[in-house]
């Protein structure tokens, strides 16, 4: 306050200083102070004046000069041009004909509104504005959908060939789409030749076909029994290093149990067992239909080479030995289960346990790492793998975030304590499990309770603890310990977002199945571990020649697995 009025006039500071002093005392003490203030302040004053006063350096000079010379002044009026320019010409891209159609085209194809996307290509055509691929393959791609049956569709199939004709004659480069959807014109038009063909002309544009550009030829020739056709378009797939997934494994395999082509009936068992795994309902169907067919009955080998059968299953690693139908006579075709062992309730037969070569476990650990850096903070990863480096190998690794929230409502350490219990128990060398818990989660909210921050002190001064650093996604670190330790993982995730689809369909769901375990609650027992079953949940040929498929109906967790089993009535050896 006396620094305010130490500032003022010397009369205005007095009257001041009268108002706000109840005592002589007061006043006198106050003036004291004051006149010091303004002397400090006066001083500073004339130092300020002075300081302006005195003429400026050279080389402050020559940098106020350089600073604001005409130069920087030109820059500057240069890059608010162009900023001003660019905010002008984004406005005119947004409000150009062609973008306005993208926008409006777009709109119908979210919307399926075919009549309102033709009435904009007749109006564009009108006002003579430029198509582009993306104007092109959006109305073919409406041109494609099939919504109902009747003449109206055949109306929109002869529109789509004249768009795409259109197209051409505006010198439009087409993509893989274009193809894929022109296509699908073709299948709708049940012209799988055609559809095909087109496939084929998209290498001579330099488009590599996808699988979904397959798709219309290969199920047009299996919707007509075109068997030797649909082949045709598998062995192209292969060719194109497309690989098919169940829908046109499924498609083949009807196909040639329809032409009763036993042998390639025979390779896409084996195909879909490599491929796919667990079979659908719609394809475990199919398998059912095949070995109730009166061909199915008829074919196969009533005398095998035993030594050579079992070279097979050994070289194919287990579980099937690929050496054509085994035995004759009817098949017994029923649905049923697996018991704990892997024996069927069916026929006894025990599945058997297919081993995986260290060799890729190695390979995935090193993909799963390059990916993950990738994904990641490339130094908090690196982090990561020298500290398991120090305090690995795992007998067991925790996804803690899963655990601690299962059939809880608020995170509980507790539930973690147990498991992690259960397994140190379990372990041989009665190591703790390594627990992988977000940074968030070991600092705040439960984990400041006296019981869980002592809890995770143990942990942490065990070396089985891992925090993962703000904005991860710990995910990736609990996976990779997990393979890279080829332990046990617990968790309840089943793994199947983007994140993993990154991984890949061959390898992953088979290391899943042999190190997942998962959690199980009961009111009777609580939180239960449910190991890794001793069998492989995969198509299995066994060396009497039976077969075990098993269905994506239960889960083995809440609803035991449906297997079909199929055997033959009166088999011969």
């Amino acid at each position: 306050m006396l620094l305010r009025v130490a500032s003022c006039s010397p009369k205005t500071s007095l009257l001041l200083l009268s108002h706000f002093c109840k005592s002589s005392n007061s006043l006198l003490e106050h003036s004291k102070c004051f006149s010091y203030l303004r002397q400090r302040h006066t001083s500073s004053l004339k130092t300020k004046i002075n300081a302006r006063n005195q003429p400026k350096s050279p080389i402050s000079m020559e940098r106020k000069a350089r600073h604001f010379s005409s130069d920087s002044a030109e820059a500057l009026l240069r890059k608010k041009s162009t900023d001003l320019s660019n905010r002008m010409s984004k406005k005119a891209r947004r409000e150009s004909p062609d973008m306005v159609l993208r926008v409006k085209l777009d709109q119908c194809s979210k919307n399926g509104d075919l009549a309102e996307a033709l009435r904009l290509y007749e109006e564009a055509k009108a006002n003579g504005v430029e198509l582009n691929q993306h104007h092109y393959n959006v109305l073919l791609y409406l041109c494609s959908l099939n919504p109902e049956e009747g003449g109206e569709n055949l109306e929109r199939f002869d529109k789509g060939f004249e768009i795409f004709k259109q197209m051409g004659a505006d010198n439009v480069a087409p993509n893989e789409a274009t193809f894929t959807n022109i296509s699908r014109l073709a299948a709708s038009k049940e012209d799988p030749e055609l559809a095909f063909s087109l496939v084929k002309k998209m290498k001579n544009h330099g488009n590599a076909p996808k699988l979904r550009s397959y798709g219309p030829a290969l199920f047009g020739f299996c919707k007509k029994g075109m068997a030797d056709k649909a082949y045709e378009v598998d062995s192209h797939m292969l060719e194109s290093g497309v690989a098919a997934e169940e829908a046109e494994l499924s498609a083949l395999l009807r196909v040639s149990s329809e032409a009763e082509r036993e042998g390639k009936v025979y390779e896409m068992m084996h195909r879909l067992r490599a491929a796919v795994r667990q079979v659908s309902e719609e394809t475990a169907a199919v398998v059912e239909e095949w070995f109730s067919s009166r061909k199915a009955a008829e074919v196969g080998a009533r005398k095998w080479d035993v030594e050579s059968v079992k070279r097979g299953v050994l070289e194919g690693g287990g579980g099937w030995h690929g050496q054509g139908w085994l035995g004759k006579g009817e098949w017994r075709v029923v649905r049923t289960r697996m018991n704990e062992a892997g024996v069927c309730q069916s026929c006894g037969e025990k599945l058997v346990c297919i081993d995986i070569d260290p060799q890729e476990t190695e390979n995935f650990a090193k993909s799963l790492a390059k990916l993950a850096a990738e994904k990641e903070v490339k130094s908090n990863f690196a982090q990561f793998q020298e500290w398991l480096q120090r305090h690995g190998p795992f007998d067991a690794v925790v996804d803690g975030a899963n655990l601690g929230l299962a059939n809880q409502r608020t995170f509980n350490f507790g539930q973690i304590k147990r498991v992690v219990h259960q397994l140190r128990q379990m372990s041989p060398s009665k190591k703790l499990p390594l627990v992988v818990l977000h940074q968030a989660r070991v600092r705040r909210g439960p984990a400041q309770q006296p019981n869980n921050k002592k809890l995770l002190e143990s942990w942490k001064n065990a070396g089985t603890l891992y925090a993962t650093p703000q904005g991860s996604n710990d995910d990736w670190y609990w996976l990779y310990a997990a393979v890279s330790s080829r332990c046990l993982l617990v968790t309840n995730d089943e793994m199947r977002d983007h994140l993993f689809n990154l991984l890949g369909n061959s390898f992953f769901p088979r290391w899943k199945e042999k190190h997942q375990v998962r959690l199980k609650y009961t009111t009777e027992d609580g939180l239960t571990l449910h190991m890794p079953p001793p069998y492989s949940i995969v198509i299995q040929e066994s060396e009497r020649g039976q077969w075990h498929i098993p269905t994506v109906t239960g889960d083995d967790l809440e609803a035991p697995r449906q297997w079909i089993c199929t055997t033959r009535a009166r088999p011969d050896a």
